[in-house]
């Protein structure tokens, strides 16, 4: 007679032991997995007492290891602490009684927390299920030497990664064999990965891990979320599917490196799920394992989106810097030279009004030193030191005004369009300026369609804010946009990085001087907006002009007062007090005056000259350079003519208007160097008005 087969249960002392094995593998992992972390973590259950900490912990609070046993009372911590004055010179009890029960409370919680030597500790509490909680510590006395301390625990932790890889593995080994062995471990281990997933989410920082067969093994939510899936959804899925092809093409050959065994770190470009592009810096570590195969790789990742953003707003300012460093040496001295050659041409044309030489040397001459004056003007402009005269400007009106001769510097192969999403588009600015710069954005359009084509400007209100108000460099609120579009040639990725630098160029050599662009962002940083470009070869460009939109009626953008009675007030018989330490430029100015019918009575510097305006009761007009050596420049010499005999009229002349000045002079008639007859006359008409 067959007999059945004996089945043995397992005995309650085989339970126990199973269960002990498993506690222990449990606290083994959860221990080895919190040691890996750079940041001090704690992990209590709902009677507060403790499940695991980490060493950071302990070293970071200066607690010794014996507190360091799992089920130590919280209280136990908070009394140490107490004890040795952590908390001040209060009562150590009420301290103790008072901090243990807002622990119960169970709630998340962010403090900072000075200690006695000085160390300022970040404590961020977050409850778990079941009425526990971790707290995660972080020291944040120095933010400056963070990114040091964050780059020597990564290289520490990617050590004990290596160390610990082969133990990693045998450990997973056995838990596979323990699991088949017993089916009431899977139910441990499920509780656990679910804990330490928990921590993992919980850290601030993008973490996953792909094996050798580019497949994602694991990603915490963080990761995951920065490619538009959950941490679920991206188990077992190949890399090139998460991540997209164009990020997949930028990181392919860092993937390839690092499965070699290269530790690789790398930057690149993506686009996040909300649209906007983000930068991100990763680092792969290899997974080895005991034979030396790479197994995969583990990723730690950041955000340096600002990062980069804040480098590039650096070496643009620095870039700035340096060119307004050098325009403002240049242009006092420039200038003044091209007020000799300029007013000598003038006056050798007045000399042969009715020679041929006149118009086949004098007049080009002069063309070419008109050309040097704008080249400066451009150079300050991209500096943001050019003097800007701005007030309220209908932007509509502008454009439509601007449209006739925009169109007729156009060819016939190219058609354009004006158009206007809104009304009320008004800016502050400089009208004339604003004029050049449109008109620099449709001659380089012009210029990219050497077979016609169509131009569009189109003005509009646009709100900027966030991320945009960040990239621009310009405060959020509303802008007026002036966008002007062509379908011509299109710019590469390379030319379009370098549009905006000065002395940059895609024209022929002697077809460009390469300031028209520099210039307009130089105007519209100056005007306080901002500059955006989108292109693409082979379809066209657009160039969006964004400025402060105001709210206020704009001015009519139209000639200056022509029929002001002032303006035609005669010059002749004044007596002007001509200050000036160049005696060529003098020279000339003095001729000029002389032209104008005015007597001229010289000094070559400040002092001098305020000596003149007290002892000679006759001059009635002051003309002085700003820049001037001595104590005395042009800007005290006029504050002594308007104490001393405000019934005087000054002009100040400058080859170089430094910002640094402020507006404290704003009521002083300016004129630029260099300057014709013509428009010397007219500030001086201006100078005599304003009194």
């Amino acid at each position: 007679m067959s007999q059945e087969p004996e089945t043995t249960e397992p005995t309650p002392d085989e339970d126990a032991a199973s269960a002990l094995v498993s506690d222990r593998l449990y606290r083994e992992m959860l221990t080895a997995g919190l040691d890996l972390l750079d940041q001090g973590v704690t992990v209590f259950d709902r009677d507060l007492r403790l499940i695991a900490c980490n060493h950071t912990f302990l070293d970071l609070l200066d607690f010794p290891a014996s507190l360091a046993v799992p089920g130590t009372p919280f209280e136990a911590f908070i009394r140490f602490n107490a004890e040795r004055g952590e908390y001040g010179a209060g009562d150590p009890e009420a301290e103790v009684l008072a901090r243990v029960a807002a622990a119960r409370a169970f709630k998340v919680h962010e403090t900072l927390r000075r200690r006695p030597n000085g160390q300022m500790l970040s404590i961020r509490g977050y409850p778990l299920p079941h009425r526990g909680f971790i707290a995660l510590y972080s020291d944040v006395t120095e933010q400056e030497r963070q990114r040091e301390e964050i780059a020597r625990h990564q290289a520490e932790l990617e050590e004990h990664i290596q160390a610990r890889t082969a133990e990693l593995i045998a450990a997973n080994a056995e838990l596979t064999a323990a699991i088949e062995a017993n089916r009431n471990m899977t139910a441990a281990l499920l509780h656990s990965e679910g804990r330490l997933r928990q921590i993992t989410d919980t850290i601030p920082a993008h973490v996953a891990y792909f094996d050798h067969t580019w497949t994602y093994r694991y990603a915490n939510k963080r990761y995951a979320r920065w490619f538009g899936w959950t941490a679920e959804s991206i188990q077992d899925k190949p890399i090139r599917e998460v991540i997209g092809p164009a990020v997949f093409e930028l990181v392919e050959g860092h993937v390839r490196r690092a499965l070699t065994g290269e530790k690789i770190t790398y930057e690149y470009p993506l686009v996040a799920p909300s649209g906007a592009t983000v930068y991100a810096r990763s680092t792969l570590l290899p997974d080895i394992g005991p034979d030396g195969t790479v197994l995969g790789c583990y990723v730690h990742a950041v955000d340096v989106t600002e990062q980069r953003r804040t480098h590039f707003a650096l070496a643009q300012a620095q870039k700035l810097e340096a060119i307004g460093q050098l325009t403002g040496g240049l242009a006092h001295d420039f200038n003044n030279m091209l007020t000799v050659v300029m007013g000598n041409l003038s006056g050798l044309r007045d000399a042969l009004p009715d020679s041929p030489l006149s118009d086949e040397y004098v007049t080009p001459a002069l063309e070419a030193a008109g050309r040097g004056a704008e080249l400066i003007k451009r150079l300050l402009a991209f500096s943001r030191q050019q003097p800007m005269d701005p007030v309220p400007v209908d932007v509509n009106e502008l454009v439509l005004g601007m449209a006739k001769l925009i169109r007729r510097s156009l060819p016939g192969s190219i058609s354009m369009l004006t158009s206007s999403n809104d009304n009320e588009l008004i800016v502050r600015a400089d009208p004339h300026q604003l004029e050049s710069a449109l008109l620099n954005l449709v001659l380089n359009a012009k210029d990219a369609m050497p077979n016609g084509g169509s131009l569009i400007i189109d003005s509009s209100i646009e709100a900027i804010d966030g991320a945009d108000a960040a990239d621009l460099e310009v405060e959020p609120g509303e802008y007026v946009q002036i966008a002007v579009t062509d379908n011509g040639m299109g710019m590469d990725g390379k030319t379009l990085a370098r549009v905006f630098e000065p002395f940059f160029t895609t024209k022929q050599f002697g077809m460009g001087s390469g300031l028209g662009m520099a210039m307009v962002y130089g105007f519209i940083k100056q005007s306080g907006g901002g500059a955006r470009i989108r292109s693409r070869q082979a379809v066209g460009t657009t160039v969006a002009l964004l400025l402060p939109r105001i709210r206020q009626p704009a001015e009519a953008v139209a000639s200056r007062r022509q029929d002001d009675p002032h303006r035609r007030a005669t010059l002749a018989g004044r007596i002007v007090l001509l200050v000036e330490d160049d005696p060529e430029v003098r020279k000339v100015v003095r001729s000029q005056l002389a032209a104008l019918g005015c007597s001229v009575m010289e000094a070559e510097n400040g002092a001098e000259a305020a000596d003149m305006v007290e002892n000679i009761p006759a001059i009635s007009l002051v003309l002085s350079d700003v820049v001037m050596p001595g104590s005395m420049d042009g800007r005290a010499l006029a504050r002594f003519v308007k104490r001393f005999r405000p019934q005087v009229p000054v002009l100040l002349m400058s080859g170089y208007a430094d910002n640094s000045q402020g507006n404290a002079f704003d009521d002083i008639p300016m004129l630029d160097k260099p300057f014709s007859r013509e428009r010397l006359a007219e500030a001086l008409r201006e100078a005599v008005a304003s009194v």
